[in-house]
Order: structure tokens, then C-alpha cells, then sequence
């Protein structure tokens, strides 16, 4: 077979065409198959078959081929066996112009009389074999080589090439899904995290920092540091980061500052050099908040003073107590003196008065500093909130606020004596605390309609901005400067009315006061 000018001008076409193919993307199952239906139209060729050697069992596979049969496709050809075995380990084109006369010949199409085979070259190593073959003796000659040559090396380029995509592919998904586990991870983290440049600019910005800044991932990448949160320099920040940046190493930080929305935070951070080889390429910094659990801290160190300020109470009442019953026996003597001036008798009188005001006031403190399990028994309400009032008389004395009292009757109710005191001990001193240095306090008992006691605790105070009016009640949350309130007494006396089945309402207009409404259900107790 000769080529004559029509059949070089097919087969420049053909490497323009595959080139273009080999550029535009592609998949190797189906650029074989027009590389081998290529050679067909050029050369006439009736069938071929496109081998590969499997580098691990040192044997040809098919890859791809047309006009053979489904049993001579299957057959694994070893290196060096037959023919094709011949070119894979030679690398030299082959050309067989009479297999009968070619005792290692392993059977290919039926029939087949020439073979001629031509090995797939790629960076000097032998990927496998182009093969085909006729029913005609001599079919093939040496001028048949060279344009095989060129069509093998081009499926040959096309193997490579498709097996590098699929290596980048495969590169490419791991990437992907490393990529998708470390956003997760971020995502999914306690902390916050974030990572800076050698300019100190945001390059990445986690949920958590989102949450504890206030700023979206948008609203910060690409933004310096230290211009978005000028208060880090007062705190040293920067200093710590250039140290990292300088080869410092890993570093630690502990401190307070206020975020944008101008909540005061306690934090710990921990500052790691990002590397690219040896060199120091950026920052990758890990926020940890303590607030809360520096509040639960400040909270325990607190309920044990308070514990320890109860023992004490109780012992100085048990104290108190002692002689107050000695004066009190003596002024029992003295009123039997019936000799006595009248004005020895008034002054008699008054003594034993604020002996018993003192024992109310020692009962009281006795009764607060008790920590017991709830214990709802009968209870008059009234009497509770007098006991209060006496052991917040000083306060009320002290900041100059006027009380006023408007009691009515109000049926008994199951509760715990000592948890009541808390809740109404609460009420009231946060009244005085929003009054300041003076003020009026206005507390009313009565019965609504629906038969419920009623206590309202009114001040005419500033009063309770809408937006913060139900956060008043979540733990922690607190409106008064920082280590004058554990942002608990509402949520803890909120607790103690769901226990008791009440119920707890505030109104307030600022500028003119808060009113909180304490509804307790009727449970049929006779009055007393």
C-alpha cells in the first residue's frame, strides 16, 4: 500500500483535527476510537487495535478497537510474546507480511495473513502498541510505518494527556473535599478563627468571629486588622502579631475589650505563624471567649461570699438574740413594778417596742440565710413582703426614697417563705437602684377579679428601654456597669414564680418608671 497526496493530505488533517480535540478538552474513551476510525478512512484499513501495557502485571490490555472479535480483545498478551509482545518490549515497529509463516503469531482477526505493529512512545518509555492486520498476504509495507508512527504517536499524546487530567481530576476533587472539610471545620468550630498576611490583612473569618465581632466574612476580607479594631494596638496586639510574623513563634494572649457593639469582652488568643516552607507568609489567630465563664466564676466567688455573709448573719443574730431575751426578761420585771412613774412606765414601753422590732429583724435575717430545699406551706403573703420591707429599711432610708404602702387583704397562698423574701428582697432593691439618690417607691396589694393576690412593685425611676424589656429576664444579661450586678436576680426570681405557678409582668415608659406584677393563683386558703 502507497500513500499517494490525497492520503497525506487526510492524514495532515487528522493531526490538525486530534490537536484540536487534545486542546478543547476531552475524554480518552472517546478521542481512541477517532484516532483508530481516523486510520481507517486514511488508510483503508479493515481493523486495529490499541493495546496498553499495565505497568504492574508487565501485560497488554485493549483499550480500544474496531473489526475484532470480542475473544481475541480479551486475550492478555504478555511482554514479549507474539507480535505485539515483540514491539512493547523493543519499541521497534514490526512488520509480519506472512503470519503462517510466523511461528509466535497469537491470533487476531480471523484469518489474518499480514500484521503490521507500532509501539505508543511516550517521554522515551513504551505505553503499549498500535496493531493491525489484513486477510491478505503483504498487505502492508514499509511505507506504511512512518504514518502509522504518526497516528500511534498521537494516541499515544492523547493517553498521557488523559491520564495527567485524570491525575489533576483526582488532585483537584481531594482538593475540593479538603477544601469542604477545613470550611466545615471552621464552620463548625467553638472558636473563633481568623488568619492575616505579613500586611496584617484578613484573610479568612469564621462564624464564631462573626458572632463575636459583629462583622460578616464580606465586611471584613481584605480589611487590615488594626484600622477595622484600632482599640487591639492599646492592647498590645499588634506587637504579638509582628513577633509571630518576625519568627517569634506561637503566641498567647489574654485580655478585656469591647467589641463594636460595645459589649466588654474577656478573651484568649493564640497567635501561630502560617508557613510557606521557612518563611513566615501570615498569622493564623484562635479567639477564645471567656465572658460567660468568667461571669459563672465571678457568680460562684460571689454565692460563696454571700454563703459566708449567711453563717455570719446567722451567728451574729444568734448573738443578738442572747441579750435582746435578757433585756426583754428585764423589762418584763420592770413593768410588774406597778410604783413605777408614769413616765418610767412610757419609757418601759418604748424599750420593750424595739426589743421586739429587733427580734422581727434578727427572725428575718435568720429566716433569709437558711438555704433549704422548697417548702411550700401556707403563707401570707402580706407578712413576707412586711419582713422584706423591714430588712430593706436601711436602703430605703439611706438612698432618701419614699415608701408608700397600699395594702388590702389578700388570701393565703402555698409558697416558700424564704424563696418569696428573695424574690420581693430583688424587686425592691433593684427599684432603688434605678431611683439612684431619691425617689418614690410605691408598693399595692389587692385582689383582681379573677380572684388572684397581687402585689405591684412600682418607682418612678428611668425606666426600661423596649428593646432590652424581656432580656431583662435571660441569666447574665445585666444593665448596670460591670461588677455591680451578675445579671441573675431576675432570672432566678422569674424561676422562683414558675415554681410557685405565678407569674411575673413588667411595664415600663422611660422617663417615668417600671411597674413589676406579681399574680399569684388562688388555691381556696382561708385569710387569716
Amino acid at each position: 500500500m502507497t500513500f499517494q497526496d490525497s492520503q497525506q493530505q487526510k492524514l495532515l488533517q487528522a493531526q490538525i483535527d486530534i490537536g484540536r480535540k487534545l486542546t478543547s478538552g476531552f475524554e480518552r474513551e472517546e478521542i481512541l476510537p477517532l484516532i483508530l476510525q481516523l486510520s481507517r478512512d486514511i488508510f483503508g484499513f479493515e481493523n486495529a487495535i490499541i493495546r496498553l501495557l499495565d505497568a504492574q502485571t508487565r501485560e497488554l490490555l485493549t483499550i480500544a478497537s474496531f473489526g475484532y472479535p470480542e475473544d481475541a480483545e480479551t486475550v492478555r498478551i504478555k511482554l514479549g510474546e507474539g507480535v505485539m509482545g515483540h514491539v512493547a518490549l523493543t519499541g521497534q515497529p514490526l512488520l509480519v507480511k506472512d503470519v503462517e509463516r510466523e511461528p509466535s503469531y497469537i491470533g487476531g482477526i480471523r484469518g489474518a495473513r499480514s500484521e503490521l505493529a507500532v509501539p505508543l512512545i511516550s517521554k522515551g518509555r513504551v505505553i503499549g502498541v498500535f496493531n493491525v492486520e489484513s486477510c491478505q498476504p503483504q498487505a502492508f509495507s514499509v511505507d506504511d510505518i512512518a504514518p502509522l508512527l504518526t497516528l500511534a504517536g498521537l494516541a499515544a499524546v492523547a493517553i498521557e494527556t488523559a491520564n495527567l487530567y485524570d491525575k489533576l481530576q483526582t488532585a483537584s476533587d481531594k482538593n475540593r473535599e479538603l477544601d469542604q472539610l477545613n470550611r466545615q471545620i471552621l464552620r463548625s468550630s467553638s472558636l473563633g478563627i481568623y488568619t492575616l498576611d505579613a500586611q496584617l490583612r484578613i484573610t479568612s473569618w469564621n462564624l464564631k468571629m462573626e458572632s463575636y465581632s459583629g462583622l460578616s466574612r464580606e465586611q471584613v476580607l481584605g480589611a487590615e486588622l488594626l484600622s477595622l479594631f484600632p482599640h487591639l494596638r492599646n492592647e498590645g496586639f499588634d506587637l504579638a502579631l509582628r513577633q509571630v510574623l518576625d519568627g517569634g513563634g506561637p503566641g498567647k494572649l489574654k485580655f478585656a475589650h469591647r467589641n463594636l457593639r460595645g459589649e466588654l469582652r474577656f478573651q484568649k488568643r493564640r497567635l501561630a505563624p502560617l508557613k510557606d516552607g521557612e518563611r513566615t507568609t501570615g498569622v493564623l489567630v484562635m479567639v477564645e471567649d471567656i465572658t460567660e465563664f468568667r461571669r459563672l466564676l465571678d457568680q460562684t466567688i460571689q454565692t460563696e461570699k454571700l454563703a459566708e455573709v449567711g453563717r455570719l448573719t446567722a451567728g451574729i443574730a444568734h448573738e443578738i438574740n442572747n441579750p435582746l431575751a435578757v433585756i426583754s426578761y428585764a423589762v418584763q420585771l420592770l413593768e410588774r413594778e406597778e410604783q413605777s412613774p408614769a413616765e418610767e412606765r412610757d419609757l418601759i414601753g418604748r424599750i420593750q417596742g424595739e426589743v421586739e422590732r429587733l427580734k422581727t429583724l434578727t427572725g428575718g435575717l435568720l429566716s433569709f440565710s437558711r438555704n433549704s430545699e422548697t417548702r411550700r406551706q401556707p403563707t401570707d403573703l402580706q407578712q413576707v413582703l412586711k419582713e422584706v420591707l423591714l430588712l430593706a429599711r436601711y436602703e430605703l432610708t439611706h438612698k432618701n426614697i419614699e415608701l408608700m404602702e397600699k395594702f388590702a387583704p389578700l388570701p393565703r397562698i402555698m409558697g416558700d417563705r424564704n424563696k418569696l423574701k428573695q424574690v420581693f428582697l430583688n424587686l425592691i432593691i433593684n427599684a432603688v437602684q434605678a431611683m439612684g439618690d431619691a425617689g418614690q417607691l410605691k408598693i399595692t396589694t389587692h385582689c383582681n377579679a379573677a380572684g388572684e393576690a397581687c402585689i405591684e412593685i412600682c418607682d418612678n425611676g428611668p425606666g426600661i428601654a423596649p428593646e432590652i424589656r424581656e432580656r431583662i429576664f435571660e441569666p447574665f444579661f445585666t444593665t448596670k456597669p460591670e461588677g455591680e450586678g451578675t445579671g441573675l436576680g431576675l432570672y432566678l426570681s422569674r424561676s422562683i414564680m414558675a415554681e410557685h405557678d405565678a407569674l411575673m409582668r413588667v411595664d415600663s415608659t422611660l422617663g417615668a418608671g417600671t411597674t413589676f406584677t406579681l399574680l399569684f393563683p388562688a388555691v381556696g386558703l382561708p385569710a387569716e
